[in-house]
């Protein structure tokens, strides 16, 4: 483990109640690409989201991919999912096509973010550290 994080296979974590960000996270093909994939909820908490949140890690600021002990945030994982991701399926050479670039995934992700926060607010959900109590 490097800070805490692990350096095999990869996990993203990401925000459940977040219908954007669940669907996202099931349908991007990784598996071929890093092997074993976890999805982890924020909102669960646990040791990697305390460890996270311990870092200076806003979740309500963006998912995170942590891959090879490295660990991308934002607008820097959604680029990294890209280039990992396989062609297979309409969604993920979309994702790839749009989001292979980091200046495309700097400049978009706001956006992106934006419909999140809209969406939770739509549906009477809390932000994540709002409901956020520790593990």
């Amino acid at each position: 483990m490097v800070g805490g994080y692990e350096k095999s296979g990869a996990t993203i974590v990401y925000d459940g109640e977040c219908p954007f960000c669940s669907r996202y996270v099931q349908m991007i093909a990784l598996r071929d690409a890093v092997g074993q994939v976890t999805l982890l909820n924020a909102r669960d908490g646990g040791t990697i989201v305390d460890g996270l949140r311990a870092d200076g890690y806003d979740l309500d600021e963006g998912m995170v991919l942590i891959q090879n002990g490295e660990l991308h945030h934002g607008h820097d994982c959604i680029n990294r999912l890209a280039l990992l991701s396989t062609s297979s399926g309409v969604f993920n050479r979309l994702n790839a096509a749009i989001f292979q670039s980091p200046t495309a995934s700097r400049l978009l992700y706001p956006l992106l973010r934006l419909g999140r926060n809209s969406v939770l607010r739509f549906l009477g959900r809390s932000k994540i550290a709002d409901g956020y109590t520790g593990s």
